[in-house]
């Protein structure tokens, strides 16, 4: 349920509440709007009607949050969550572009693609030290060595770093470098790992699993938002159909219907969606259009001889055209 305060509410008054809840064993997330201030509270239901908070002094309303997800949802929160990772913010008048490599090869090529990144306008700089892979003998990544790069490549830029931890036991070592930790697709549902990133209070990127549900997928930032780290940032990286053209499909429709359920930022990665640098522009377009907050784009030197993905990757040449041409869609749908 929420507990919505009255504006002139004193600290007090709010201590109350809270403290009211908590000794009745309900975990308590104070969300702080433009409007009112709201305290969202999980417990046991079941206690909820013998309460009485609205007896409370400083209390406007109580309301019971129907569906399954509680702190990521429009009724918790009434207004767009912005999610600030480094000295950018997601989830604001702006569509920010988090460009890089699917995988860190070497330094050499983490700098190139990180000053490609810097010139084209992208805002923050992605890439993955960790890779899960399908095939047991593909490329896994070069782990820490990898993060390093990413930190360097950070310090001469000044570009913020994304990039994926895939084990619980990774989440410390990969935050002492990350700004921002992705979960990817395939650990969308790993609860420890979602509890684990939850707790360091970073920003993190949620990508939709590969034949997740949107309510799944809400459950899964509830996951993050349940630690109180509220710095989540969904993100549509298309889903398995029977349609083997593309890598996957891309479902355009998870932007606008995400995005009047959840307060949460969305973002939309048209390179895994397609698996085809040649569908990414139009996709990434399209996603503009339809009201995404960003856009997670593979971008590389040289793709053809890139060591994961480089099929879906852009060249610098391909990714400085993009986001020149997504300007006059910038304009269209009033973002900047």
């Amino acid at each position: 349920m929420i507990v919505v305060m009255k504006l002139d509410a004193s600290p007090q008054e709010v201590d109350a509440v809270k403290g009211r809840l908590e000794s009745l064993g309900f975990k308590i997330h104070p969300i702080q709007g433009v409007k009112r201030l709201v305290l969202g509270a999980v417990g046991d239901r079941k206690v909820v009607s013998s309460l009485n908070l609205e007896s409370f002094p400083g209390v406007e309303k109580v309301m019971r949050i129907m569906k399954p997800y509680k702190m990521v949802s429009r009724e918790a929160k009434e207004e767009d969550t912005v999610v600030r990772v480094g000295n950018v913010e997601i989830g604001g008048t702006k569509v920010v572009s988090m460009c890089g490599p699917c995988a860190v090869e070497n330094e050499e090529q983490m700098l190139h693609i990180a000053r490609v990144v810097k010139e084209a306008g992208g805002q923050i700089l992605r890439g993955g030290a960790f890779k899960p892979r399908t095939s047991p003998y593909a490329f896994q990544g070069l782990e820490e060595d990898g993060l390093k790069m990413l930190a360097r490549a950070r310090e001469e830029t000044g570009l913020p770093v994304v990039t994926e931890v895939i084990n619980p036991q990774d989440v410390e070592l990969v935050a002492q470098y990350a700004d921002m930790l992705q979960i990817g697709s395939r650990n969308m549902q790993n609860y420890s790992l979602l509890k684990a990133v939850g707790m360091t209070g970073k920003p993190v990127l949620l990508k939709r699993g590969l034949s997740a549900t949107m309510e799944e997928w809400l459950m899964s930032a509830e996951y993050i938002l349940a630690e109180k780290n509220y710095n989540v940032v969904l993100c549509e990286r298309g889903i398995r159909t029977f349609e083997t053209y593309t890598r996957n499909t891309l479902d355009i429709s998870a932007i606008p219907l995400i995005k009047s359920l959840s307060h949460l930022p969305v973002v939309v990665d048209p390179s895994h969606a397609t698996g085809n640098w040649k569908l990414v522009a139009p996709l990434a377009k399209a996603a503009v259009a339809a009201g995404a907050d960003g856009l997670l784009i593979e971008a590389h030197p040289n793709p053809p001889e890139a060591m994961c993905d480089g099929e879906q990757s852009l060249s610098p040449k391909n990714l400085q055209r993009l986001l020149w041409e997504l300007k006059p869609f910038l304009k269209a749908v009033g973002r900047n």
